[in-house]
């Protein structure tokens, strides 16, 4: 799809220059330096030649048509040379060229007549204002990045140059190759998701790494990353994800979420690993770059130093990563090996004299244990340490084995030598165990990922024809939310149960009401303005008699009165009063390049204050759903703690997916809280006591 960028036949630099310190001077240089074969023309009118080679005036006056045009010049001649790609069918253009929408105004609108011009020409664009491309196969450097990584199998996209740029520094330091290196810049065209889906059909490409700064298209980015996944992992950091920015919202749901925590959704539906710092990146990359997924659960540690073994240990805990009980074979085996004071359990610690024949002879043993499916080596320096032998033995191990290997060689100059021969044996080595065992945990949890069954979301049946009359209700008397009889036969209409009830618009009515429901009955305040009830007094619970309700329905229109006395009251809600339970609240709040996300954790009035709660991206399959209900805090509320009897778990599994399907299916939705959801004891159900639903365009 991308194959004119990646590896085109021929390639013409316009704004190709003869002096050094220019942008245009350092991309045609890469061209010539880096190995690429193919014909490389430079195009500028003012010079006859640029580093030997005879420049031409313009794309048209080139000797043969090129596949891929790298533009070098001042933004207001970018249309022009656009243009001219159309006029000569050149199908791919790499603007390098600032001046865009990273300007201000004048340079966005410059930016949209760029694209337009393109696509109605059928070009495609990566940039403006990006570093270029790198692709090792073709031996292609269309880039002013200053240094041509070795080739590998890391695909890295990115849309800040300057990183990007570090990246590449760092590859080479590591000795680590790529296969494609691509800076995005302003994603006028080409976008993340375009490369996603070349590189998940790229036989180069074992990993691919990304820097993002926003995702436009989140539908599309979660479906591309979810096909990646099944053949190569996707590791990305994302900044300007931050909540800071989150736009006020009057749900539970809107208020919890945010920017944030929409791509952690998303990245979770979607399969990706994500990380949050640079270093972690890095980690991370080398890590799935370098060494297989584990087959399954079950590290054992190999140190010569009991405090790092200690280190390593709980890092492990921390991180959920687990360590492997070793056969009794094994341990025999090890004491047969190693000095009496040697500890042959896992950890194993072979003591600080340990030199690389006993490094050895304790890792073959440990590998060839079947409850062994990753082995993570620690050294620190010592008078009797040879760390470059060390890590050869131990590389030359992993490669016969087969079992996953991670070290972490603890120092700097005296292990110097070590780390560069875990390097060229492909080992990944980290200074200190718990970078080694971060790395670890992402690789474990990708494994289980992969080998997890898939799970459909339900087909839920309803009544869509509710759904929309309710709408329709509310946009006919400008509201941005149905009201709450509304919400709850809508939710009604998707199976959620809800307590019977409905609105008394007077005294006289709520009296008929209570009687028709049946006594015990919760009261409340219906209003358009009032949309957090228990803050001014507007609920009355457990009303057991008529008294008891004239006096509730006496009470609360004085306190509304009081307190909000220009809003507009419609009566008071009825509803039967139902049994103690658990309190839990479903959420949804609609990201805009995501779509709905929906939430759940303890509900009531402390959910705010505790925020024990826990997100996905819809649609959500009843795997998600249990997986969601069991990761809070609050779970052994739900599953019984102290004797009491487990809640009704797959009654709230069914309203979770209800919830979800109710959310996808309504685009008008914009944000949903069931809060409380009373849950009863296993099998007895669970029932939406209080639905609130906004809308939207």
């Amino acid at each position: 799809m991308l194959e004119a960028f990646f590896a085109p036949r021929s390639i013409a630099v316009v704004g190709a220059s003869q002096d050094e310190a220019k942008v245009g001077h350092a991309v045609f240089a890469n061209l010539l330096s880096g190995g690429y074969t193919g014909p490389v023309y430079p195009v500028n009118p003012g010079s006859p030649s640029v580093l030997g080679h005879t420049a031409y005036p313009t794309l048209g006056d080139l000797p043969e048509r090129v596949d891929c045009a790298v533009i070098v010049v001042p933004a207001s001649r970018t249309i022009a040379v656009v243009e001219e790609c159309v006029t000569l069918g050149i199908p791919a253009a790499i603007v390098i060229s600032a001046g865009f929408r990273e300007a201000g105004p004048d340079g966005a609108a410059l930016e949209r007549v760029l694209v337009t011009t393109a696509r109605a020409g059928g070009v495609r664009l990566l940039g403006p204002n990006c570093l270029g491309l790198i692709a090792t196969r073709s031996g292609l450097n269309a880039s002013f990045a200053p240094i041509m990584p070795e080739r590998g199998s890391i695909s890295f996209l990115s849309q800040s140059g300057a990183l990007g740029t570090a990246i590449l520094d760092w590859a080479a330091g590591e000795g680590i190759g790529l296969a494609h290196f691509v800076s995005l810049g302003n994603k006028a065209d080409i976008s993340e998701v375009d490369l996603i889906r070349a590189w998940t059909e790229d036989p180069d490409t074992g990993v691919v790494v990304a820097y993002l700064e926003g995702i436009a298209d989140g539908v599309a980015f979660v479906d591309a990353v979810s096909r990646l996944v099944t053949r190569a992992p996707f590791i990305a950091l994302t900044a300007g994800s931050s909540d800071a920015g989150a736009r006020a919202v009057s749900s539970h749901t809107g208020s919890l979420a945010g920017s944030r925590v929409a791509y952690e959704a998303a990245f979770r539906k979607a399969g990706a690993v994500a990380v949050t710092t640079v270093e972690e990146l890095f980690d991370l990359a080398e890590g799935f770059s370098r060494q297989p997924l584990p087959a399954g659960s079950g590290t054992v540690i190999l140190t010569n130093a009991g405090g790092p073994a200690i280190l390593a240990t709980d890092a492990c805990d921390r991180n959920g990563v687990a360590l492997a009980s070793l056969d009794a074979a094994t341990v025999a085996a090890l004491r047969e090996v190693l000095p009496d004071a040697a500890a042959v359990y896992n950890p194993v610690d072979i003591l600080g004299d340990a030199g690389p024949d006993r490094y050895e002879a304790a890792a073959r043993i440990l590998v060839a244990d079947p409850g062994v499916r990753s082995l993570l080596v620690v050294l620190t320096p010592q008078a009797m340490t040879d760390a470059g032998a060390t890590a050869e033995r131990i590389a030359a191990i992993a490669r016969e084995s087969g079992v996953t290997t991670l070290a972490a060689f603890m120092g700097d100059r005296s292990v110097a030598a070590g780390m560069q021969a875990l390097k060229d044996g492909g080992i990944p080595g980290y200074s200190f165990p718990e970078r080694a065992v971060g790395t670890l945990a992402a690789m474990e949890r990708h494994r289980e990922r992969l080998d997890r069954a898939p799970s459909e979301p339900l087909e839920i049946a309803a009544d869509t024809s509710v759904v929309a009359e309710a709408i329709a209700h509310a946009r006919a008397a400008d509201r941005t939310f149905v009201t709450e009889a509304s919400a709850h036969r809508i939710a009604a209409a998707y199976g959620i149960p809800v307590p019977k009830g409905g609105l008394a618009p007077d005294r006289a009515a709520a009296r008929q009401l209570a009687a028709d429901t049946g006594y015990p009955v919760v009261v409340k305040i219906a209003s358009p303005d009032i949309l957090h009830k228990s803050d001014i007094g507007g609920i009355a619970l457990d009303i057991s008699s008529e008294s008891e309700l004239d006096s509730a329905y006496e009470r609360m229109m004085s306190r509304v009165q009081q307190r909000m006395p220009d809003a507009t009251i419609w009566g008071v809600t009825i509803q039967e009063q139902l049994p103690v339970g658990r309190e839990v609240i479903i959420g949804i709040d609609r990201d805009p390049s995501f779509g709905p996300i929906l939430m759940f954790g303890l509900g009531g009035v402390y959910v705010e204050v505790l925020k024990d709660v826990t997100f996905r991206l819809c649609p959500v399959t009843p795997a998600d759903a249990r997986e969601m209900i069991a990761e809070i805090r609050g779970f052994g509320i739900l599953r019984g703690a102290r004797g009491q009897a487990p809640a009704d778990i797959e009654a709230i599994v069914d309203v979770i997916c209800r919830v979800s399907a109710l959310a996808v299916n309504t685009l008008e939705i914009t944000e949903l809280d069931i809060n409380p959801l009373i849950v009863g004891d296993r099998g007895t159900g669970a029932v939406a006591a209080d639905v609130r639903i906004g809308i939207g365009e």
